[in-house]
């Protein structure tokens, strides 16, 4: 009885290891850290991620469907996305924002209200090949970084594993977040909550369960997601820039 016990218990372990292992690349799935619901989508290292706000018009963009449309036209998917980044009235981007290696806006170093303010914010960023990182803004300026696809918002929730110095564990503001971290093995992760959570109790997803050493914040209350293996297509309301993997058409 004793031994049959024993085998259960592994069996019990090793499911439950199994169910707290990454999403296959490319992937979303939904996990539950601390009790509070998150999807998490990794992208691996290299991945096809890019970043999209307007259509060769001009226009922005707005919605994953019309994502999703131009993609189609070129023999291309959207494997997952989420909102990119904060934005304007009339959806430009708020701060920095570099598509297909053109600057578009330039990054917005000035002080001000609201989360984007909360310094030090950053960008996220893509090279030519696939390789991300979170850059502290003033930093990414310094260096001059040339990145094929980039966004700016606010703040960092993660720098150098260490937590942005205003993000305190008795903040009561709750809302359904939505943040990139950039983790071990060049992999990209991606969380939105599914309920509304502080700005520390969404933090921590990306500093201790994730291991993410930089984490940037992409937006709250507004936030969307866009994972057709979830049954998850948001159509919230209008989007400025957008984030997404991209593959080809199966």
């Amino acid at each position: 009885m004793a031994q049959l016990f024993a085998v259960l218990l592994t069996l019990a372990f090793a499911v439950a290891a199994a169910r707290a292992e990454p999403a296959p690349n490319g992937a979303c799935e939904t996990r539950v850290f601390d009790t509070h619901e998150y999807v998490v989508c990794e992208a691996p290292a290299g991945a096809d991620l890019r970043l999209f706000f307007a259509n060769p018009e001009g226009q922005p963009f707005g919605t994953f469907t019309a994502i999703e449309e131009a993609l189609d036209a070129r023999g291309e998917r959207l494997v997952f996305a989420m909102n990119g980044g904060m934005y304007t009235p009339n959806f430009a981007p708020a701060g920095l924002y570099v598509e297909r290696g053109i600057q578009r806006r330039s990054a917005n170093q000035r002080s001000g209200a609201g989360n984007f303010h909360m310094k030090p914010n950053g960008v996220f960023w893509i090279d030519k090949d696939g390789k991300t990182g979170v850059t502290e803004t003033g930093a990414f300026v310094r260096e001059k970084l040339t990145p094929a696809y980039a966004t700016q918002s606010g703040p960092l929730l993660v720098i150098d594993g260490r937590l942005h110095p205003r993000i305190r564990e008795n903040g009561t503001s709750r809302k359904i977040r939505n943040g990139v971290g950039v983790c071990a093995e060049g992999r990209t992760k991606f969380v939105i909550s599914n309920a509304p959570v502080t700005f520390h109790e969404f933090a921590t997803v990306f500093q201790r369960d994730l291991a993410c050493p930089n984490a940037l914040y992409l937006d709250g209350s507004i936030s969307a997601l866009y994972a057709p293996d979830l049954g998850r297509h948001d159509r919230w309301r209008p989007m400025g820039p957008v984030v997404g993997l991209v593959a080809a058409k199966k």
